[in-house]
């Protein structure tokens, strides 16, 4: 594989590892207790 530069090509791009996890903890924490939350109420309501 060449990592020669090409003209008019865009720079590849880079994503922090710690960014990228924060992100993710900021969707899926709230997802997760929101899924408990329903799945415990389901069972409420049908148990």
């Amino acid at each position: 594989m060449s990592t020669a530069h090409t003209p008019g090509a865009q720079p590849p791009v880079t994503a922090s590892t710690g960014k990228l996890a924060v992100a993710w903890a900021l969707v899926g924490v709230p997802l997760a207790y929101g899924v408990y939350e329903t799945l415990t109420r389901v069972a409420a309501l049908f148990g």
